[in-house]
């Protein structure tokens, strides 16, 4: 097995709490794992080299949350959005009935090309979602197409009641046939705990089936409004509730008292958060931006000692990026996360997520034992991510130990 010596690595953020940031630093890859990492001085020769010049290295970004099988355009909502019109779920609507439409191979090409993007800007661990199939047949497709190209699947059945279907009737096929169809697919189980969507009793239906059949679960909550689905996440154990625009003093306690001993995302979150499993609050800025809500109250979850998460929302409907990167910039110009925080959110934080952070393989995280993911930056540090917001700094990406960028 090959073994690749990067060098020269002027910044290099581990995530690890023993490790720290390093200066003048090498990382030596063998296979798909992270085997040494260290100072570049004491690094032993090996059969590749890689010289990095100087550049800052950070783990791959981990992508917690996106909507990646689909199609249809809906520029349009958009248009009518930034001219005034307010953020609905019913525009999900819209993509279902285009993804029905699409052929396996249509869908396969959109989720390939968003992959590809997000690769070429950093992103090297993937979680995307069904739930715009909405039949048994299309979400086990798009599970199917899902699982070829990213690395976590999550069933969404419970996106919407699709127009035309009695919700009732709806639930009781996500949580019996359709469940059944994916299950061997997927991992999670998610359902959107909101207004247009589903109430806490049809949500918690939903979470119960998952938690019957061993599927971890997350929740979509609290987007729109102040409501129930942090406490329904966090009662349930999920892994993370995703949007938490709008959160309760309640809220916020509740996601910070699911860790033991607390937690706040930033250079010594994981050793605060240790090993423990609680629920992430996993923040979506770009569909904030999008659907022009207001901005998830980041600062107020990591002072309070919540586990603070930042993810994509890659979907053709109120959050159309890939960009890590610009995520983590809007959350230290506008949230007012430091740099490391929102570097740690990026990606130490969405591997807790998806609770991939932790033992042989662990993502978010440069280690040995790690799974050999890297980011280098046409920078000298992590500072310029904030610091020059909106210029591709993304220099060299190894994914899964092989370099894809």
């Amino acid at each position: 097995m090959t073994a690749t010596l990067i060098t020269g690595i002027g910044e290099l953020t581990t995530n690890d709490d023993e490790l720290g940031r390093l200066h003048d630093a090498a990382v030596v890859i063998e296979g798909e794992r992270v085997v040494w990492v260290g100072p570049a001085a004491r690094a032993e020769p090996t059969d590749a080299r890689v010289d990095v010049g100087g550049r800052a290295a950070l783990p791959g970004w981990v992508d917690s949350h996106t909507h990646l099988v689909f199609a249809g355009d809906r520029t349009a909502e958009f248009e009518a959005r930034m001219a005034g019109q307010a953020y609905s779920a019913g525009g999900i609507a819209h993509t279902v009935d285009a993804t029905r439409a699409a052929t396996d191979a249509e869908l396969a090409a959109t989720v390939r090309k968003l992959v590809r993007e997000a690769v070429s800007q950093g992103t090297t661990y993937l979680e995307t979602k069904t739930g715009y199939g909405l039949t048994v047949d299309d979400e086990a497709r798009c599970a199917r197409i899902a699982a070829k190209y990213v690395d976590e699947v999550t069933f969404l059945g419970a996106h919407i009641v699709p127009p035309g279907a009695e919700a009732e009737d709806y639930l009781a096929t996500v949580t019996g046939p359709m469940l059944a169809a994916v299950e061997p697919l997927v991992r999670w189980v998610d359902v959107f705990c909101e207004r247009g969507a589903f109430d806490a009793a049809q949500s918690e239906r939903v979470l119960r089936a998952a938690a019957d059949r061993g599927l971890g679960l997350r929740v979509h909550g609290n987007q729109l409004g102040e409501g129930p689905g942090v406490e329904l996440a966090v009662r349930h154990g999920a892994a993370s509730v995703d949007h938490c625009t709008y959160l309760s003093d309640a809220d916020v306690d509740a996601l910070a008292g699911s860790w033991d001993g607390g937690g706040s995302a930033g250079e010594s979150a994981g050793e605060s958060a240790g090993e423990s499993t609680g629920t992430v609050a996993a923040l979506l800025p770009a569909c904030d931006l999008s659907t022009r809500q207001p901005l998830a109250p980041a600062r107020r979850l990591l002072d309070a000692g919540a586990v603070v998460a930042l993810a994509s929302n890659a979907n053709p409907g109120s959050s159309y990026t890939t960009s890590m990167a610009f995520c983590v910039a809007t959350a230290v110009l506008q949230q007012g996360l430091s740099v490391d925080e929102a570097v740690w959110a990026a990606t130490r934080g969405g591997a807790k997520a998806l609770r991939a952070d932790t033992g042989d393989g662990a993502v978010g995280v440069v280690r040995p034992g790690a799974r050999a993911d890297l980011h280098v930056l046409d920078a000298p540090s992590v500072t310029h991510l904030a610091y020059r917001p909106g210029v591709p700094l993304t220099c060299a990406v190894w994914r899964n130990g092989a370099r894809e960028y």
